[in-house]
């Protein structure tokens, strides 16, 4: 991916796609991190949290820049990020972790114009790695600090070079990072006795490696290195028992409290526990530790401001509740995201929960993951039925599985539009396996060609040529394909195309500004008198912004 000189080169367009990627590579190295995780506490959530922390920002920086806008600013986008990271943060590591991308995004936003990329990113991984230490009541090498100091080292080293650039940097970072974790095993005795490396620094590695792609375009390869006679064995789900002597409870909570009451917070809580984090600035801190008294941990919050969002995690429970899962969901729903009350209504009519979306109104992570988790279903299908929904379904799929109390299957169709959805909907059958059920849906909504009629907000220039506020606008499969000054010519111009390759059905779908059907009802007359062998059904969908919308079967 191209660098673009001066301020910004690690632009916004490269933010949102490292945060895309580092997402993605986390949810699938999420159950290895996991698997992996035996230092600080055995409870298997490492890969889990940290990959929950970055989920959290990207949705910030893509809620703060209208759906992931590469055009929007990017200092409130990395503040976005920032902060989202500091609210997401769950565990241990991820709150390392979002002190560790916190510092980043503050030091790419703070670059001058005449700085090398090279060097403000080298500089962003040092911070990064001077705020881990500095947030961690008492640093222990061996774990994500040790491999992100390494990271950091070389980043310096390569940007020293007048020729380098931020992909040499994190190339060499990430070489680092994955050299400095095979060695974790040699500095802490419990990776060693366990025969694993450090979870948190597998994840970071991950992340490090989720940024060299996007800089290079290169995916590294982890190469596995000796470690004395023995070569590191691949991770493997353990059951590792907690430590009798250690604290018996993690405690979290936001925190509202001035800078200056911080220091006396960190020593107070140091007192208590161990594992302690405390993160943040400007007002707004997240804290972790692991204790044996949860209510001194939590009055050493009120003393210093005001707690909030508190959470509290027994070990021993947790643990043992992974071990004795039972299932108490039945049956299978399936989750729709609706974009006007007209397709709300069709939606629960054919059996679906419903979460209200739509241009302007996209559903939140929390918002997906209640309806899953709530719908009391053990097999659950999601229709996203929108481009900028999908990965906000893919986050909450994933959460709902693993934080979900009983067994729960969850797979998300990923529909690209809502009469895509409405197609998926019309071949579910609850009676048939779920993997056979899920693969049927997801085989008609993407042989459902799908089109829209919608009306231009501002000049601008499209595939098919420009246009002036006002003008109809023809989409087909997410592309605007016809530019027009009027809605029954320009849509009648999408069904043409839509039914160039054929067709058995038609489905029209009204939408807010075509309250009267009237726009609808035209258009299903033309489909009857051009293409009589077609069946065509109009529904009153009630979207904004789009007064049509349309599928072929």
């Amino acid at each position: 991916m191209e660098e673009v000189p001066g301020r910004g080169a690690i632009s916004l367009a490269v933010v949102l796609r490292f945060v895309d990627i580092a997402v993605e590579a986390l949810a699938e190295a999420r159950e290895e991190v996991d698997a992996l995780n035996v230092y600080p506490v055995p409870d298997g959530d490492t890969g889990t949290n940290m990959w929950l922390t970055v989920s959290a920002a990207r949705d910030a920086v893509r809620e703060a820049t209208g759906g992931g806008d590469p055009a929007a600013e990017l200092g409130p986008a990395l503040a976005a990020l920032a902060r989202g990271a500091l609210l997401g943060a769950r565990g241990n590591s991820g709150v390392i972790f979002s002190e560790m991308l916190g510092a980043i995004a503050r030091r790419i936003a703070s670059g001058a114009p005449d700085e090398r990329n090279a060097v403000v990113m080298a500089e962003a991984l040092r911070q990064a790695n001077d705020a881990a230490y500095a947030a961690v009541g008492r640093p222990v090498e061996g774990t994500m600090l040790t491999v992100g100091r390494a990271a950091a080292d070389a980043a310096a080293e390569r940007a020293a070079a007048p020729d380098a650039r931020a992909r040499d940097v994190f190339a060499a970072a990430a070489q680092a990072a994955r050299a400095a974790l095979a060695r974790t095993p040699e500095q802490l005795a419990v990776l060693r006795d366990a025969g694993v490396v450090d979870a948190g620094g597998r994840g970071l590695s991950v992340v490090l490696d989720a940024a060299e792609t996007v800089l290079t375009g290169r995916r590294p390869v982890p190469v596995t290195v000796p470690l004395g006679s023995h070569a590191i064995p691949q991770p493997v789900a353990r059951q590792h028992d907690l430590s009798p002597d250690g604290p018996s409870y993690e405690v979290m909570y936001l925190l509202d409290a001035a800078d200056d009451r911080i220091p006396p917070l960190r020593k107070a809580l140091a007192d208590l526990g161990d594992s302690l984090v405390v993160v943040g600035g400007e007002g707004l801190w997240n804290v972790h530790v692991h204790v044996d008294d949860v209510g001194a941990a939590i009055e050493a919050g009120l003393e210093a401001g005001r707690p909030h969002r508190v959470r509290v995690t027994h070990f021993a429970e947790q643990v043992a509740e992974k071990r004795r899962r039972t299932p108490t969901r039945t049956g299978r729903k399936v989750v729709a995201v609706a974009a006007g009350p007209g397709l709300a209504k069709l939606f629960e009519e054919a059996g679906a929960v419903v979460v209200h979306g739509g241009p302007g109104r996209r559903p939140s992570t929390g918002e997906l993951l209640e309806a899953i988790t709530s719908c009391g279903a053990s097999e659950v299908v999601v229709l996203p039925n929108d481009h900028d929904s999908l990965r906000v379904a893919q986050v909450a799929a994933s959460t709902a599985e693993t934080d979900a109390p009983d067994d729960l299957r969850v797979a998300v169709i990923p529909t690209p539009a809502q009469v895509s959805g409405l197609a998926a909907l019309a071949v579910h059958e609850p009676g048939r396996s779920f993997d056979q059920d899920v693969l049927e849906m997801t085989a008609t909504a993407r042989h459902a060609r799908q089109g829209a009629v919608t009306v231009a907000a501002r000049r601008a220039m499209t595939m098919a040529g420009p246009c002036e506020v006002g003008d109809a606008l023809g989409v087909v499969a997410g592309d605007f394909v016809v530019v027009g000054d009027d809605l029954l010519e320009v849509a009648t111009q999408v069904l043409e195309r839509l039914l160039g390759g054929g067709g058995e059905l038609v489905t029209i779908v009204a939408g807010a500004e075509d309250a009267d059907g009237a726009l609808a009802t035209r258009c299903a007359g033309w489909v009857e008198e051009r293409h009589p062998a077609v069946d065509v059904v109009v529904y009153d969908g009630g979207q904004e912004r789009y007064p049509l919308l349309v599928a072929v079967e």
